[in-house]
């Protein structure tokens, strides 16, 4: 059979041609589960700040697909013993690994459901696709969770060096322009062994594991955590905690999506289980019942919702101010009584209350690498060493110190 025939191609500006084998992942592609990642900003509103960072999840999914099909090649060339039912079961999973992020990715992650991580839905998700391809997911559902026997395919589904990070690193480089991300795949993926039912990297791949540190701790400070994606992503929780409020309180709020509208009025908690009734709902939201909402709560009667919706829209963020540790009370005052003249200025409502959609304490965190309970290890001689005990230099280790910052979002006065 010519080649043409078995495999569907998509071009990928990251990883070149992508040939997707015909078949149960294709027709997963297809579904409507898969497809809504089409709908949903990989970087959230990082696109606020890099104005080419408008890739979606799905772009994603397909480009931690190619990077499974390499190495699980490259595990075989090695004579790692992987069954064709573990070879699809490892790329399904990667495909589906991020099928539970709702709108806007991580930026609205606990707005929507309560006690929730996107994880349980990508898992609830699975297990409903499923029961709809007559249990041909079962051995992706072992990878994900990690009960299936052999551990390496997990670690490549997730782990502190997976084909997750790898993908999104390069992807989010790629899109945004920030070059410090750019890291060395090929070799990465070249050197990765099985050792003992691990996955080790070779020592020749030491110094492109190095480098893959290094990026991820860049792209944290420059792009993930950037001041401005990080007042837009307080702002849009403002306004969603706004909404549910308003809901609470039995105000009429306009309609933009009365899916979005569903979530926030009811609430709905994860705790026990994430029901079919939910999955179906949470699996119709996507960025444009988001955008859809903002605009439509512009023209609220609520003077606040109407005013942080604007905002939004036009861009008009709130300022960031920094501090080396927690806020003090001398600092929270001065901000205080400054909110407080400005919204009175505006003519917004500047009571107690009122004054809490307009500053938020919050704090940011960033590890470029977990070692204590995740290690990557470097196969040297027949023998797996930590990799930040066999890296040459010392800085790994002060590159696995979680990096914390304070601060304060409020109004540009």
């Amino acid at each position: 059979m010519d080649k043409s025939t078995r495999y569907k191609i998509f071009n990928d500006p990251v990883h070149g041609f992508i040939s997707v084998p015909k078949g149960i992942i294709l027709e997963l592609i297809d579904h409507p589960y898969i497809q809504r990642l089409r709908r949903i900003r990989q970087l959230g509103l990082g696109y606020l700040v890099f104005p080419a960072a408008e890739h979606s999840r799905f772009s994603h999914a397909l480009g931690s697909l190619e990077l499974g099909q390499r190495v699980l090649n490259n595990l075989r060339e090695k004579d790692t013993t992987i069954s064709n039912q573990e070879y699809e079961g490892t790329l399904i999973c990667l495909l589906l690994h991020d099928v539970g992020h709702g709108p806007l990715s991580h930026t609205l992650e606990h707005s929507l459901l309560s006690e929730f991580n996107h994880e349980m839905m990508s898992l609830a998700i699975m297990h409903e696709l499923n029961s709809q391809f007559n249990g041909a997911l079962d051995t992706a559902i072992d990878i994900f969770t990690d009960q299936h026997p052999k551990k390496f395919l997990h670690q490549l589904v997730s782990s502190q060096l997976d084909l997750d990070r790898l993908d999104y690193l390069k992807r989010d480089s790629f899109f945004t322009g920030v070059s410090e991300g750019s890291i060395g795949i090929q070799r990465i993926l070249k050197t990765m062994r099985v050792y003992k039912n691990n996955i080790v990297i070779e020592r020749k791949g030491i110094y492109a594991v190095e480098n893959y540190i290094i990026s991820r701790r860049l792209m944290y400070m420059q792009v993930y955590l950037h001041k401005t994606v990080l007042s837009a992503d307080s702002l849009i929780r403002s306004i969603f905690k706004r909404v549910t409020y308003l809901f609470a309180q039995g105000e009429s709020v306009p309609s933009g999506s009365t899916q979005l509208d569903y979530f926030l009025r009811e609430q709905p908690s994860a705790k026990k289980s994430i029901s079919t009734s939910i999955i179906s709902a949470y699996a119709q939201l996507d960025d444009y019942d988001v955008y859809q909402s903002i605009k439509a709560w512009q023209s609220a009667k609520d003077l606040i919702l109407s005013d942080l919706s604007s905002r939004f829209l036009n861009r008009n963020l709130f300022r960031a101010s920094f501090f080396d540790k927690n806020p003090g009370k001398a600092s929270l005052q001065k901000i205080n009584k400054m909110t407080h003249a400005y919204l009175v200025k505006k003519g917004l409502p500047s009571d107690n209350e009122s004054m809490k959609y307009y500053i938020r304490t919050e704090y940011s965190t960033s590890e470029a690498y977990k070692y204590k309970n995740d290690s990557i290890w470097i196969l040297d001689n027949d023998v797996a060493i930590e990799f930040s005990k066999a890296a040459d230099t010392k800085n790994i280790i002060a590159l696995t110190q979680p990096v914390k910052k304070y601060f304060i979002m409020h109004p540009k006065y």
